[in-house]
């Protein structure tokens, strides 16, 4: 490998041009200046990441939280009696599952409750952001080797070999013979990230009491992304390529339009028919909880239709609660994990958080950019 500017592949396409044929600012330099800002970029983004891991080192819980925590605990004390007469009055109309939730106490005073969860945090954060600039390491080298080996070229005239054993040619079959190459690179993709995925999987989030996952469940899972891909991706891809070979000099106009209309059916079609491949989704029972969530959406005016719960407990004990739907047909999906950890209020005060993204139009925005 010659490492001399300008940089050319081991490896080059059968059938390209002779370097003379090409040479030019861009041609000779595309390869250096897509290192050169790849390797910026990783920089830039290895010095944030370190910068981070700094602050999981430290020991001491942060003064500003603990003065700001002290406070409400001292403001909230005086209203505890109060409060204690309420709950217990409002106690026999609570359901049972509220009652035995794994929660943060709330009679007891916050401060000591967060110190104690303090140092567990301190260490996740810490495996994390260590396996994440380990990862990103290999991710950065790979592509780089890959650039300078000609690995894409080489896939492509690999896939143009398999492609002829059925009689395809790459000018009259390009849209068959680019499904298979990228076929190709995304069982290589597949391959590489493999033992990335299980450490974080089956080591840390283990470590940390939080992976309630299997491995038969974990390949299960992989094996239908990949089928997912094909059965969606395939389809999309070869699309995109007719409507770029029909589509003249204003193809990226048909492009747009195209990508536009596909994002929204694949928004519909995700959290209908493709996560519940993945995932078990229930009604949430009627009671309390229920009944308040309509009327918070009630409140803001979001036209919620359905409310499911989703069984996130068989991979993680993370929680979390999400939306979707389009126009006067919204849902909100809450995690069982998040039921059994939170109570009731704090799920509205988290449901309260994303819907006023949607108040606000977050929503609509981020779909526009």
């Amino acid at each position: 490998m010659d490492f001399t500017l300008p940089l050319t592949p081991q490896y080059t396409q059968t059938g390209g041009t002779t370097k003379a044929a090409t040479s030019s600012l861009f041609g000779d330099y595309a390869i250096a200046a897509t290192i050169l800002f790849t390797l910026v970029v990783f920089l830039f983004e290895a010095y944030l990441n370190f910068r981070q891991r700094k602050s999981y080192h430290k020991i001491d819980f942060p003064r500003e939280l603990e003065t700001t925590v002290g406070n409400i605990d001292r403001e909230t004390k005086s209203s505890a009696a109060a409060d204690n007469k309420k709950e217990e009055s409002s106690k026999s109309g609570s359901s049972d599952s509220d009652d035995k939730k794994d929660k943060v106490d709330r009679n007891a005073p916050i401060l000591p409750q967060l110190k104690s969860k303090f140092s567990h945090a301190q260490s996740y954060g810490l495996d994390k952001i260590n396996f994440s600039i380990f990862s990103s390491t290999y991710a950065v080298t790979e592509e780089v080797v890959f650039l300078l080996y000609g690995f894409l070229p080489y896939v492509w005239d690999k896939a143009c070999t398999v492609g002829a054993k059925y009689g395809w040619t790459e000018t009259e079959h390009e849209i068959k013979i680019t499904l298979l190459f990228l076929g190709i690179v995304t069982i290589v993709g597949t391959i590489t990230s493999l033992p990335f995925e299980l450490y974080s999987t089956f080591e840390i989030e283990k470590k940390h009491g939080f992976n309630k996952q299997t491995l038969g469940l974990f390949f299960t899972d992989k094996l239908k992304s990949l089928f997912l891909s094909a059965v969606f991706g395939g389809p999309f891809v070869a699309l995109l390529l007719k409507i770029i070979f029909m589509g003249g000099d204003k193809f990226y106009l048909y492009v747009w339009a195209f990508t536009f209309v596909f994002s929204v059916i694949m928004m519909t079609l995700v959290p209908v028919v493709i996560m519940p491949l993945f995932n078990k989704y229930e009604k949430l029972p009627d009671g309390p909880l229920k009944d308040s969530i309509y009327e918070l959406a009630g409140k803001l005016s979001f036209p919620l239709t359905k409310l499911f719960v989703m069984d996130g407990s068989k991979r993680s004990s993370h929680s979390n609660a999400f939306m979707f739907g389009f126009m006067k047909n919204k849902r909100i999906v809450l995690f069982d994990t998040l039921l059994s950890q939170v109570s009731n209020d704090e799920i509205l005060a988290i449901l309260g958080h994303e819907l006023g993204h949607w108040k606000m139009g977050h929503t609509v925005t981020n779909f526009v950019v």
